[in-house]
């Protein structure tokens, strides 16, 4: 077995505490690839902001557990040598079984998920009490979740959204000893968050996604006061980086996310983690397409990776400063 203590990592625990006494949000960003883990460290690193790195059943699958836990030890040095050692926790995103969870806190990760949203209620409650017990004998923090989000995104698959019940919240944290509970109040997974006929169209004909659910967070906040909220699903999915991969040869249609200004209230609150995937490989993809398309015979992978891995870096300081308000929190 390894500890997370091991690999200089922290769990959520103070982190959460400093941001909801700070009204910013800790970005959670997921990664698979060495480009996609330099973007963000150094992004966080540059903007002095807490990070935490997700790693989902597909990253697992894609890079294995072992790689991906000495790449987040190696996140650690990398961050001492570029001049600024941010606290960083290794999470796993939707873990799905309690077994999944037991693997990952065996294998250094400082921070589980376990999803029983899917299950009756009763059956979520006993999977999520089984993951905190044996997560928190090993200082391991736990996120529980309550609620459905639509979409798709790696083996996370569901059509329709059922939004967090608030009269269920008190019950469901004491019940089960989680440190901070994921709920459902209209974002979802993926690239495409909304049915058009879903949305108003501004003035410029650009179509905006129906609010957040602000009412349903009120009132859980009103019935756990102090209690670390999560959103996932909250990639913004700028239309820049959209129509980049149109203009290179992709296809995405009724590709809409939710919009940063949203974000960014929400992260005021005790939301204190924000979930993005989609908007990390979004702007990738853009980029290695534009390379590609300009440049047919290069075939070097760091001249298109390389890119990539600067514009995610610009984005992700872009998100910590103005959507997450974490720049200058570490």
């Amino acid at each position: 077995m390894t500890s997370y203590k091991e690999l200089g990592l922290v769990n959520t625990r103070e982190m959460f505490d400093k941001a909801m006494k700070g009204k910013y949000a800790i970005p959670a960003y997921n990664f698979n690839n060495m480009e996609q883990l330099q973007a963000i460290i150094q992004a966080c690193v540059e903007t002095k902001s807490p990070v935490i790195l997700q790693v989902s059943k597909g990253a697992r699958d894609y890079a294995n557990i072992n790689l991906l836990r000495n790449m987040a030890r190696g996140a650690g040095e990398y961050a001492k040598e570029l001049g600024y050692d941010i606290p960083i926790v290794l999470h796993l995103d939707h873990g799905d079984s309690f077994e999944t969870c037991k693997e990952c806190i065996d294998n250094g990760f400082s921070s589980v998920m376990i999803d029983g949203s899917h299950l009756p209620y009763e059956e979520n409650v006993a999977l999520t009490r089984k993951v905190v017990e044996y997560a928190h004998a090993h200082d391991v923090t736990v996120e529980g979740e309550l609620g459905v989000l639509a979409g798709i995104e790696d083996a996370v698959s569901h059509e329709v959204s059922h939004y967090t019940k608030p009269e269920e919240v008190v019950d469901f944290v004491s019940r089960t000893g989680v440190d901070s509970l994921a709920i459902s109040i209209g974002t979802s997974h993926g690239a495409n968050k909304f049915k058009p006929e879903d949305c108003t169209r501004a003035e410029d004909g650009t179509l905006v996604p129906p609010p957040l659910r602000f009412d349903i967070l009120e009132e859980i906040e009103e019935q756990l006061p102090n209690f670390p909220i999560v959103l996932h699903g909250s990639s913004s999915v700028p239309q820049e980086y959209v129509q980049m991969i149109m203009q290179y040869g992709g296809k995405l249609k009724d590709s809409i996310g939710i919009p940063e200004e949203q974000l960014r209230k929400a992260a005021s609150s005790a939301v204190c983690k924000i979930n993005i995937d989609s908007d990390g490989r979004l702007a990738m993809t853009g980029v290695i397409r534009k390379v590609l398309a300009e440049k047919p015979g290069e075939f070097d992978p760091r001249k298109y990776l390389g890119p990539a891995r600067e514009e995610l870096k610009r984005m992700y300081m872009h998100k910590n400063r103005n959507v997450l308000g974490s720049a200058d929190q570490a």
